[in-house]
């Protein structure tokens, strides 16, 4: 396994974390979940993401007690706060003070632990004032029940605003968590530049684009069973826009790229938004152990300007770049 410092901190955490959010919980039974766990630890792998949302809540207790026993102090265990849980009242969404307050805490007990080392919002909430969201985190920080402090799927510019309030009230955003995957290349013209500037990593979810760059999707061809893109509860929505014979048919020109290297296509995406230098980890989700240890040889990767060439010679016609499509609620939907 190999390491990176997160951000402008001296955190360092695992270049592949391990991530639960389509899995424990919901898609795959408690044992497999924790055997993907030992795994993961096996491999090297110190860092986990979940999130308070993921199987509402469910998710976060089957890692809490998958890592019971691990020494606390070897590992980095992200989570976040934003989309409902519980009964989705009024309250139960959105980065107010009072649900902030509230998540951290029951993210705490289901984790079975006293802090976490990374808080995330999970979304910009435009109903609470910036303000009122920092201050939150800031005396979370104060409390030791977070150390650091991160976003996910934040646009540049409040970003921006974010980091100066941080820095007003004491303490340091240093991650953001973005989609980004050699398909889905949102992030590369406004939100990379703005968190070179201030001093934050990329932590990278669906790398592999849910699946489809592993070319086991094929264009004319129906989903394989028992796949993602077969599963309504899997992602299979998130992944329809990309599911075109067209793009299909550009990501099998990426075969013979992984075949030269003696790489299978998912190590290949893996090891291109590593690649990136403002990405320090690849989040890489699992339904059986084996998949993890496969995601782990994209480490041994080392890829040149002409393969990254090759690359988007490949599948820049098919790519998706515009910095408007960094995810922005409009509102909370309870």
């Amino acid at each position: 396994m190999k390491f990176r410092y997160l951000g402008h901190s001296g955190l360092k955490i695992s270049e592949i974390i391990y991530g639960n959010w389509l899995t424990h919980g919901s898609q795959v039974e408690n044992e497999t979940a924790h055997a993907c766990v030992k795994e993961a630890l096996a491999q090297g792998i110190t860092s986990f993401d979940t999130a308070d949302t993921y199987a509402n809540t469910k998710a976060e207790s089957v890692l809490g007690k998958a890592l019971k026993n691990e020494r606390r102090e070897s590992l980095e265990v992200f989570t976040k706060v934003y989309w409902p849980t519980g009964p989705k009242g009024p309250n139960d969404t959105g980065l107010s003070r009072k649900h902030i307050m509230e998540s951290i805490n029951g993210s705490l007990r289901r984790l079975e632990m006293d802090y976490v080392d990374l808080y995330q919002a999970h979304r910009f909430d435009v109903e609470t004032p910036l303000e009122e969201t920092m201050q939150a985190f800031a005396d979370i920080v104060r409390a030791g029940k977070a150390l650091y402090i991160g976003v996910s799927e934040w646009p540049a510019d409040k970003i921006r605003e974010a980091h100066a309030m941080a820095a007003q009230l004491g303490f340091q955003l240093i991650s953001s968590q973005p989609q980004y995957s050699m398909l889905w290349r949102v992030i590369e013209s406004e939100v990379v530049p703005a968190c070179e500037d201030l001093g934050l990593s990329q932590i990278v979810w669906s790398p592999m684009a849910g699946g489809i760059l592993t070319g086991k999707y094929l264009p004319g061809q129906q989903a394989p069973e028992g796949s993602r893109g077969a599963d309504e509860k899997g992602g299979a929505r998130s992944m329809a826009s990309k599911m075109t014979d067209e793009v299909l048919t550009a990501v099998q020109k990426l075969r013979p790229i992984a075949d030269g290297l003696d790489a299978t296509m998912g190590q290949l995406a893996i090891a291109w938004v590593l690649s990136n230098p403002n990405v320090v980890g690849a989040l890489v989700g699992a339904s059986r152990p084996e998949q993890i240890a496969e995601n782990v040889k994209a480490l041994d990767l080392t890829l040149d300007q002409a393969t990254l060439g090759a690359i988007d010679a490949a599948i820049g016609h098919v790519v998706t770049d515009d910095p408007s499509l960094v995810s922005v609620p409009e509102g909370r939907a309870v």
